[in-house]
């Protein structure tokens, strides 16, 4: 956006002197230049301080990686990719005889330790029975009551569903393919279908100014020459450079990158409604935060915006 000034600067030199006929000497040249970089040395230095700009923004959204919670064959895979499922809507199937048969088998054993319990209670009544005896039975009719439930979890799990509104992607699954409860291995990609977020990642100077429910404005590389209006939800008081996690190494020096802070816009702009569903989930895009310091260098950023949000037309692949 820097360029986009000093190139507007650059065209209005060059029509005063063409229009005034000035001539092009010793003088006016290194006038022309030495008021520039004053001029817009000095805008650029208001502009940019109470004014933050980001040109790295981006709408973030939610996913769930789909892992069985039992292993299987499977049998089915009703799910169609990209397409917008409730909740409790079945994704796949997997192979449920093997576990019926553990559940028929437990069922069995706890019916005989039932009428074991039950015949024990009466022996220990009649003083026939050690009371150590009937709590071995009660013991055993207990581990399988708890075999049971555990059986008829891993049956129901044998059908995987959304866990909410939303869409499967990235579906690799197919029938009769294995699998396997490993979290290493998703066998399909879970959109959620909510409220997406729209993160600005700010130089940390930016801090200097940058407030909750500063006024905001939004550009996507996808919109060209629609601006969206929205304000500042959220500044997050931590970046993952200075994350430290629980390891055998000490913590180094890494200053390769200096790192940017995140912040949270909230799009207030009526009009996003009708173009939310047209920009696809990680859309990139560029955005501006106007604090209340100088409002009338809040113009130029403004204009600045625009000028970058109309090039998406003319360089679509920048």
């Amino acid at each position: 956006m820097d360029l986009l000034l000093i190139l507007t600067y650059t065209a209005i030199c060059v029509a005063i002197f063409k229009i005034f006929r000035i001539p092009l000497n010793k003088w006016s040249v290194p006038t022309a230049v030495l008021g520039g970089i004053l001029m817009i040395g000095a805008l650029l230095a208001l502009m940019n301080y109470n004014h933050p700009y980001s040109e790295m923004s981006r709408e973030y959204f939610v996913t769930t990686q789909v892992i069985p919670s039992v292993t299987g064959r499977v049998i089915e895979v009703p799910v169609v990719p990209n397409t917008p499922l409730k909740k409790g809507d079945i994704l796949f199937k997997i192979d449920p005889e093997p576990f019926q048969h553990k559940l028929s088998s437990i069922q069995a054993q706890l019916i005989s330790a039932e009428s074991d319990l039950k015949r024990a209670n009466e022996l220990v009544a009649k003083n026939a029975m050690p009371i150590r005896d009937r709590d071995l039975a009660k013991a055993k009719f207990d581990d399988l009551t708890a075999q049971k439930a555990n059986a008829a979890y891993d049956l129901e799990q044998t059908t995987v569903r959304a866990s909410s509104d939303g869409y499967a992607t990235q579906i690799l699954i197919r029938p009769g393919m294995l699998a396997t409860s490993m979290p290493f291995r998703p066998l399909m990609i879970f959109v959620h279908d909510e409220q997406q977020y729209f993160v600005c990642w700010f130089r940390q100077n930016s801090l200097l100014r940058l407030t909750i429910d500063d006024e905001a404005e939004v550009i996507f590389d996808a919109i060209p020459g629609v601006i969206f209006s929205a304000r500042v939800s959220q500044i997050l008081p931590v970046i993952a450079e200075g994350q430290v996690t629980a390891s055998g190494d000490l913590v180094q020096a890494n200053f390769k990158q200096a790192g940017r802070v995140p912040v949270m816009l909230k799009i207030t702009d009526p009009r996003f409604s009708e173009y939310e569903k047209s920009i696809p989930g990680g859309a990139a895009g560029q955005s501006a935060v106007y604090s209340k310091h100088f409002h009338h260098v809040a113009l130029m950023r403004k204009i600045l915006l625009r000028m970058a949000s109309w090039m998406n037309y003319l360089f679509p692949f920048h």
